[in-house]
């Protein structure tokens, strides 16, 4: 009997697993990215081009999980964790190209629910200078050079 013929195991609540192998799963998720996603046309010069739209959503549904959550709860599972990344990686590069073609805001907030951040890096510059073996022009050198970089 193949792996894929047995019963599938339960998880925590009893609620048999929707897949019962890695391998399954990867089939599954490579269909639904070659003939199961969305497509739209875009016109360039004058000529349809139809474009996939791989979505975490429609990639749950597609796989029969009733939500994201559930699809998710996978990667949490030491069997399916690198199917499952894997999967999500391949989605978030089709956002990250999303950016290079003008459609930002979209792909900005797409990426943004799948973990990625806005990071502002603040430098703090700790200089100590002892002002009671310094001149009088020198602190205000040194003072005056502080307000122009802040």
């Amino acid at each position: 009997m193949s792996e894929e013929e047995r019963e599938p195991q339960k998880d925590e609540t009893g609620r048999p697993l929707k897949f019962d192998n890695p391998e399954h799963l990867e089939r599954m998720i490579d269909n639904y990215f070659k003939e199961g996603c969305a497509k739209k046309i875009v016109i360039i010069k004058d000529n349809p081009i139809e474009l996939p739209i791989p979505t975490v959503t429609g990639l749950a549904l597609y796989l029969g999980f009733a939500s994201r959550q559930s699809f998710y709860d996978y990667e949490n599972r030491d069997k399916f964790s690198y199917t499952i990344k894997k999967a999500r990686t391949f989605i978030e590069k089709h956002y990250e190209e999303m950016l290079q073609v003008g459609n930002t805001t979209g792909a900005i907030f797409a990426l943004k629910n799948l973990g990625w951040k806005d990071k502002t890096e603040n430098v703090n510059k700790n200089i100590n200078y002892n002002s009671s073996e310094m001149s009088k022009d020198e602190v205000k050198d040194i003072s005056d050079k502080l307000e122009e970089e802040f």
